[in-house]
């Protein structure tokens, strides 16, 4: 694959500009893209340094600390947008995530790619498309409930955040393929692999993804019901 060069790279930073400053003009904020812009890249930068060594020292126990780290962050950012900032509800996001998360990690591992030991340069970033997708999909979900419950019932506002934040995954599987190449499946093309060796991985990825973030809003749901609802 062609290698980026840094003043190529910054091309890409120009539009973003011109978002920058309608996003300042219409919100009267002027450091937020700035600073999540610049974190992004801070962020990648050192995590990429970081995975060269993580994949090249297969350490289990480095990588299972590494997996632990990235799902409190996510069922952080989580919270974040949340009302409910109680460790009780915490508790329930990172439940809800982890135990979703395990599920769909156990069997793409070693019942769909047949992993026979410990291979970070795979589990890692698996791991990671499914927490980011869980921790969006939750958030969405929550922020809706969150907003239909002062006026509507409990049901009525979780069919209704449940649907909304299903609409993302929903919509991905209706264009790929016609709308859209996955970002994966370009990843896999562009580095040489056969288009439909690409196709069947960005399948699993997708029903992984989409039964992921329905799992770990039924969970979600069903330990609110009993932990806060019926307070």
């Amino acid at each position: 694959m062609q290698n980026i060069s840094l003043i190529n790279l910054s091309y890409s930073l120009l539009p973003l500009i011109i978002v920058g400053y309608f996003y300042y003009k219409y919100t009267g904020n002027k450091s937020e893209i700035l600073y999540s812009t610049f974190r992004m890249i801070s962020q990648l930068l050192i995590i990429g340094y970081f995975l060269v060594y993580i994949f090249e020292n297969k350490n289990y126990i480095l990588g299972l600390g590494i997996l632990i780290f990235m799902l409190l962050v996510s069922s952080i950012i989580i919270m974040r947008n949340t009302k409910n900032k109680s460790f009780k509800h915490y508790g329930i996001i990172l439940f809800s995530s982890f135990f979703s998360s395990l599920i769909n990690l156990i069997l793409v591992l070693y019942f769909v790619l047949e992993l026979k030991s410990y291979e970070p340069s795979i589990i890692i970033p698996i791991a990671g498309m499914i927490f980011a997708n869980t921790m969006n999909s939750i958030s969405i979900c929550i922020e809706r409930y969150e907003k239909e419950i002062l006026t509507s019932s409990f049901i009525k506002a979780r069919e209704s955040s449940f649907k909304a934040s299903m609409i993302p995954q929903i919509n991905s599987l209706l264009a790929v393929g016609l709308v859209s190449l996955p970002g994966m499946m370009t990843g896999q093309i562009l580095s040489g692999v056969d288009p439909l060796i690409a196709v069947r991985y960005q399948i699993m990825i997708m029903i992984m993804l989409l039964s992921t973030a329905g799992l770990s809003k039924i969970i979600y749901f069903i330990l609110f019901e009993k932990l806060f609802y019926k307070d």
